[in-house]
């Protein structure tokens, strides 16, 4: 119970972080005026609100979250069974999160790049976030060979079960952004200038690219071990 709630708290701090990066905290009954920001020209313009579909990816992720969090801790309770044996951890993994973080890190420059309407520099910085994530699963797929091929199967031992699982259900989610960034990049490709609503598609490409990677980097530590060590410094401070 203390390995859940320790691991609930980290991903609810991580959702928190980033709704209060969005002003999705804010009480906008309590302001008066309005924010003003810089347009690209240098005059000010007004701050609007989070559209719709900003809000409903929150909501999305907020889901997201909660299902690799029950994932997760039925992986602590069920590595406390006699017939766990850890499944080693391919080396290929530290590449495909390396991928995976230069992916997060090319969407974030694209979105700064389309705030300043700078295409050409924009397209670029799509066409390498959508490359490394595509990367980073052939990277997992081949990750999995290698596991099958040295005899870690699916059905060997429950950690073989829930290391496939938890990668294939991470693997399935990028794939889905995969989609939703492929159309971004042919858009930023067919048109001359960012428009708002490309500048919109590119903003949610990049925060759910960068909330997938915090969601690697959590399994990662998990299968490498670090949340183990963590979690046991966690009870010792609290005994």
């Amino acid at each position: 119970m203390n390995v859940m709630l320790i691991f609930l708290a980290a991903v609810a701090a991580i959702i928190f972080w980033w709704l209060s990066g969005q002003r999705l905290t804010s009480k906008p009954w309590l302001e008066t005026g309005s924010v003003q920001l810089p347009g690209h020209d240098g005059a000010e313009r007004q701050r609007l609100p989070a559209p719709a579909v900003k809000i409903g990816l929150f909501v999305f992720l907020g889901v997201v979250g909660a299902v690799f969090s029950l994932a997760v801790s039925a992986y602590f309770m069920r590595m406390a069974s006699t017939d766990w044996w850890a499944t080693p951890v391919p080396r290929l993994l530290w590449v495909n999160t390396a991928a995976l973080a230069l992916s997060s890190a090319a969407l974030q420059w694209a979105k700064r790049e389309a705030g300043h309407g700078r295409m050409e520099v924009l397209r670029p910085a799509l066409a390498a976030g959508l490359a490394l994530a595509i990367f980073f699963l052939v990277g997992q797929t081949q990750a999995w060979r290698e596991l099958t091929a040295a005899g870690y199967v699916l059905a060997d031992n429950p950690s073989n079960s829930f290391f496939y699982m938890l990668t294939g259900l991470h693997g399935l989610h990028i794939l889905g952004g995969l989609a939703v960034l492929a159309h971004t990049t042919v858009r930023a490709f067919s048109t001359a200038v960012a428009t708002d609503r490309l500048r919109l598609s590119v903003d949610l490409s990049a925060i759910y690219s960068h909330f997938m990677l915090a969601v690697w980097l959590l399994l990662f530590a998990l299968f490498a071990g670090w949340a183990n060590d963590f979690v046991d410094l966690c009870r010792t401070l609290l005994s």
